[in-house]
């Protein structure tokens, strides 16, 4: 029986229901429409603390963050399930939220730690900003997958969606469409790395 193909999509706004919501809820239904098992996971708002820096994955190695929290653990525990990780964020002074940083950077780091758990993975990043600094916080959540040897598909734009007041980047049209553009990219691409790997392809090498 063949697998479902999963995307989790991550918000790290602490708004619910705002515009980051409505990015990645939208870059998901084309997913969902493929046949994908999708999921949205609240993060932003949520208690979650940034990396210690205690290096406690590296010694135990058992693919989990040494504080333990259940925010952090969640969604550690879905993004390496899944095919496709999808990260989104508000623009704050030009960069993710602080959730998401947090996120980011212990995700990272034992992901890293333990055989670079996000490799070949599909990664992208979608941005809410009202005016600028959006590119910043774009390329922040993209570095994590560049390092992680993730696969970043790209779109008819960058991924960013305009508005301040809740619900108003659904009056930017080309982000809206940028949005599903993305969301089919994702789908191919997730098709087309299963129909390689059906096909026999050489293993990729381990990471030690």
């Amino acid at each position: 029986m063949e697998k479902t193909l999963k995307a989790i999509a991550i918000n790290g706004s602490p708004r619910h229901g705002g515009n980051t919501e409505m990015l990645l809820r939208k870059v998901l239904e084309p997913l969902a429409a493929a046949g994908w098992a999708t999921d949205l996971l609240q993060v932003g708002g949520k208690p979650i603390r940034g990396c210690r820096a205690c290096y406690h994955c590296f010694k135990t190695k058992n693919s989990r963050c040494s504080q333990g929290d259940a925010v952090f653990d969640e969604c550690l525990e879905k993004m390496v399930a899944a095919d496709a990780i999808i990260l989104g964020s508000p623009t704050y002074f030009s960069d993710v939220s602080a959730e998401m940083k947090a996120l980011i950077d212990r995700a990272g780091f034992v992901a890293i730690a333990n055989g670079r758990l996000f490799r070949r993975k599909i990664g992208a990043a979608v941005v809410a900003v009202r005016r600028g600094g959006g590119t910043h916080a774009f390329d922040t959540m993209n570095h994590l997958f560049l390092i992680s040897g993730a696969i970043i598909p790209g779109s008819i734009y960058w991924n960013l969606g305009f508005g301040l007041d809740k619900g108003a980047v659904n009056q930017d049209e080309e982000a809206m469409r940028n949005m599903i553009d993305l969301g089919q990219s994702i789908a191919w691409l997730g098709q087309a790395i299963r129909q390689n790997n059906d096909a026999g392809a050489p293993a990729v090498p381990a990471i030690s």
